[in-house]
């Protein structure tokens, strides 16, 4: 099993206004083993710290587009969070067309051996554009076949396009670039809020298990039900079902 780590533009609205030390306690009493995020303004060297003494580790970095001017500062932001994995992504005119893609890539391409050797990963987190097709093939397959250097975040409700796409045929698809899998359930209908793990559409009890990330990572964009209910019901259902590893028995 995988660790459980959650993503925390989930809880962004109850971290505002200063509450982020007790959401994170909260998180960590709940049993999440990891956090994918950093600030509330704290430099990421002492966001390590505060997540580590509560017994919780960061899982990556995931900052601003890079180009070669700002690209050893990313790197050394991923450093001090203490992290080997690090995450970007894209909107959807750099996926519209393959012209689009192969200009995008060019971009990744002109920073991701930079990142590569200073012994991070580089990983695009996907929406559901990536999984569009485009000309023929799925745009994130343009995208990959033009950055050999770069890996997944795999999102396994953006994945699926409304439908498009099985989570798990997905997940076995990349399944050599995924290097992290954001877990996300819901209707799989646009512009509809998503649901707890393991209470929506999508097949995530069978599409974690055909890939092999580092972390799986919980994200929910907006939730038809209160959300700090649905990441202790998503807890629950994820660790209880022997699908991830977590800090506390279910």
């Amino acid at each position: 099993m995988k660790p459980l780590a959650i993503q925390l533009y989930t809880l962004r609205d109850a971290m505002a206004n200063g509450n982020h030390l007790p959401v994170l306690q909260h998180l960590a009493d709940i049993g999440y083993k990891g956090i994918e995020g950093h600030g509330f303004g704290m430099t990421n060297r002492e966001f390590r710290k505060v997540i580590g003494d509560m017994g919780m580790s960061p899982t990556s970095y995931f900052g601003a587009n890079q180009t070669p001017e700002t690209v050893n500062q990313f790197i050394d932001e991923a450093k001090e969070l203490g992290v080997t994995d690090t995450v970007n992504g894209y909107g959807t005119a750099e996926y519209k067309t393959v012209d689009a893609i192969k200009r995008t890539a060019e971009v990744i391409n002109s920073v991701a051996p930079t990142i590569l050797a200073a012994g991070l990963t580089y990983s695009m987190h996907n929406h559901y554009w990536e999984f569009e097709v485009v000309d023929g093939r799925l745009a994130i397959e343009w995208l990959l076949d033009e950055c050999p250097d770069v890996t997944l975040e795999l999102d396994l409700y953006w994945c699926t396009n409304f439908g498009a796409n099985r989570a798990k045929d997905m997940a076995v698809k990349f399944k050599d670039r995924v290097k992290l899998m954001h877990v996300k359930d819901g209707p799989m209908v646009r512009d509809e809020p998503m649901t707890a793990a393991g209470s929506g559409k999508v097949d995530i009890a069978d599409a974690i298990p055909a890939a092999d990330p580092n972390w799986l990572i919980l994200e929910m964009d907006f939730c038809a039900t209160d959300m700090m209910g649905a990441v202790e019901q998503s807890y629950t259902y994820l660790v209880g079902n022997g699908l991830a590893a977590g800090n506390r028995p279910v």
